[in-house]
C-alpha cells in the first residue's frame, strides 16, 4: 500500500465543507460534520491517515510537513471550496513533487474534466462511489485497470475509465469509527441541534426521494437506498460507545433513515436495549406508530427537510410531500415528545415574495424546536443546476455559491425575485421565527434546566448575531 493521506483541506475560518456536509458553507453558528465520506476509504487503506483541517483549526503550514511523509494524498473537494482546494493541492505538490494527488467528492464525480483542468497538480479524480477506487489506487494497481478513475496518461491526455459498479453489499465497508478513534478528536465537531459531543455515521446510502436540489443522491449515492445489515450497524454503535464513552448522542446521517421503516424500527429496538440516545434524518411522513417505536427506543430528535410551506414549490422540486401530511407528522412529534430540527430553503423554483411569507408563517405554525434556513444552491450534477442554467436563473459570478468569507449567497434569481430579495429574506425568516416570546421562553427554559446548555446557547447566540451583522455588511 502507498503511504496515503486523506485530507479535508484547510479553508475559510469556520467553513463547514467537510466530507460529511451536504452543503458546504460557513454556518450561522459553529458547525462541523464528521468527514465520513473520507473516513470510509481511509478505513479501507491500512496505515493511512485522515486529517480534517477546518475543525482541527489546522492551517496549510500545519499540513505541508505531513505531505512530505506520504506518497498519495486524497483531497475531498466541493463546488464552493474547489478554487481553494486547488491551491492546497499545488502547495502540496510543490512541497513533495513525487506526491500523487487525487480528488474525490460530488464536484469531482460530476465534473471530472473540469476538476483535472483545475491544475496539473491534480493527478486523478475518483468518480461515483469512490471508496474502492481509492483503495485500488493506494494498492498500486495500474490506473488503466481501475473502474471509476479519471486521470492523465503519460502523454497528458485525460482518460476516463468505465464507471464503477454501485456497491450492493454495504457490509463490505469497514467501520468509520475506527478512523475517528485513530485520527480525530470528536470534541472538535459541533452541530447546533445535537448534543455535544456527538458522533455521526451512515447506515446506508441513497435516497428514494427525487428532490431536484439534493446533492448526494444525484451525484454519488444514487436514489436506491442500499443499507447495512441491522447487526452491522449495531456492532459499530457498540464499538463506538466503547471508544467514545463521552458521546452524548449518535446521529444516523443517511439522507433519509426512515426510507425503510421496518429496518429503522429494528435498529431502534436494538439501540433501545443498549440505552443509546440517537437522532436521524427523516422525511415528514413517518407514521405515528413508527414514531412511537423509535421514541420508546432512544430517538431524541429528527432532522426534517420541510423546504417550503408552499405546495406548488414542493411539487416543483419533486419533494413528494404534502404540506398537510407534514403538518400532521409534526403535530405527532410534538405530542410524542420528539424534538424536531426543521430545515427550509428560500429561492427554489416558483419562489415569490408571497411564497416566502407563506413558508415563514408555516414554520411559525408548526414550530420545530430549532430550524435552519438555507438559500437554494444549484450544485453541478443536480436537476436544479440543469434547470438554473437552461432558464438563466444562475449568473456565472454566483456559480461558486459562497462569498469570499465562505458564507452562502443567493445564487439564483428570477424575473420577479432578485438575488438581493432572496438574500434579505433569510434574515427576516430567522428573526420572525426566533424573536417570538414563545420561542424565546422555550429556549430560556432549556437553558435554565442545564448549565451546559446555558453556556452553549449563549455562545451560539453570539455567533448568530455576528452572522447577522456580517450579512448586513455584505448586503
Amino acid at each position: 500500500m502507498m503511504k496515503t493521506l486523506f485530507l479535508q483541506p484547510p479553508s475559510y475560518e469556520g467553513f463547514d465543507g467537510g466530507a460529511g456536509s451536504r452543503y458546504q458553507a460557513k454556518r450561522e453558528i459553529k458547525s462541523f460534520w464528521f468527514p465520513t465520506w473520507l473516513a470510509q476509504p481511509a478505513a479501507l487503506v491500512p496505515g493511512s491517515k485522515l486529517i480534517d483541517a477546518p475543525p482541527a483549526r489546522l492551517t496549510l503550514n500545519d499540513v505541508l510537513p505531513v505531505a512530505r511523509e506520504h506518497e498519495l494524498v486524497v483531497l475531498h473537494t466541493s463546488t464552493p471550496s474547489f478554487s481553494n482546494d486547488v491551491k492546497v493541492a499545488e502547495a502540496l505538490k510543490d512541497t513533495n513533487p513525487r506526491l500523487k494527488i487525487g480528488m474525490v467528492g460530488a464536484k469531482a464525480a460530476v465534473e471530472p474534466d473540469a476538476s483535472l483542468a483545475g491544475s496539473k497538480a491534480i493527478d486523478f479524480v475518483a468518480r461515483e462511489e469512490f471508496d474502492f477506487t481509492v483503495k485500488e489506487v493506494a494498492a498500486g494497481r495500474d490506473w488503466s485497470e481501475i473502474d471509476g478513475l479519471s486521470y492523465r496518461d503519460a502523454a497528458g491526455t485525460v482518460v476516463h475509465n468505465k464507471p464503477r459498479a454501485i456497491l450492493e453489499d454495504m457490509d463490505q465497508l469497514p467501520f468509520v469509527t475506527e478512523v475517528y478513534k485513530r485520527d480525530l478528536r470528536i470534541e472538535d465537531y459541533f452541530i447546533g441541534y445535537l448534543k455535544h459531543p456527538y458522533v455521526s455515521l451512515y447506515t446506508g446510502r441513497g435516497c428514494k426521494s427525487r428532490c431536484t436540489f439534493c446533492l448526494w443522491p444525484q451525484t454519488v449515492g444514487g436514489h436506491r437506498y442500499r443499507t447495512r445489515s441491522v447487526e452491522h450497524v449495531v456492532e459499530e454503535i457498540r464499538l463506538a460507545r466503547s471508544y467514545f464513552p463521552q458521546v452524548a448522542e449518535f446521529f444516523f446521517d443517511d439522507d433519509t433513515f426512515t426510507d425503510n421503516l421496518p429496518r429503522a424500527e429494528a435498529i431502534a429496538k436494538e439501540l433501545g436495549k443498549m440505552g443509546i440516545t440517537w437522532s436521524c434524518n427523516a422525511k415528514a411522513n413517518v407514521p405515528r406508530k413508527t414514531l412511537e417505536v423509535l421514541r420508546d427506543n432512544g430517538l431524541r430528535l429528527l432532522l426534517v427537510g420541510y423546504e417550503s410551506g408552499n405546495q406548488k414549490i414542493l411539487h416543483n422540486i419533486k419533494k413528494g410531500m404534502l404540506v398537510d401530511v407534514a403538518r400532521r407528522f409534526t403535530k405527532d412529534c410534538h405530542e410524542l415528545g420528539i424534538t424536531i430540527h426543521g430545515t427550509f430553503i428560500l429561492g427554489l423554483p416558483g419562489e415569490t415574495k408571497e411564497t416566502i411569507e407563506e413558508t415563514i408563517k408555516f414554520a411559525v405554525e408548526i414550530n420545530p424546536h430549532t430550524l435552519q434556513v438555507s438559500l437554494a444552491a444549484p450544485y453541478p450534477g443536480t436537476e436544479l443546476y440543469r434547470q438554473a442554467v437552461e432558464e438563466g436563473w444562475l449568473d456565472l459570478d454566483h456559480a461558486e455559491l459562497i462569498d469570499e468569507h465562505g458564507t452562502q449567497i443567493a445564487p439564483l434569481h428570477y424575473a420577479h425575485l432578485s438575488h438581493t430579495e432572496i438574500f434579505d429574506s433569510l434574515e427576516v425568516f430567522y428573526k420572525r421565527f426566533y424573536f417570538r416570546r414563545k420561542k424565546i421562553a422555550s429556549l430560556v427554559s432549556e437553558m435554565v434546566r442545564s448549565p451546559q446548555m446555558m453556556k452553549r446557547r449563549l455562545r451560539e447566540g453570539v455567533e448568530f448575531f455576528q452572522f447577522l451583522r456580517q450579512r448586513e455588511m455584505a448586503g
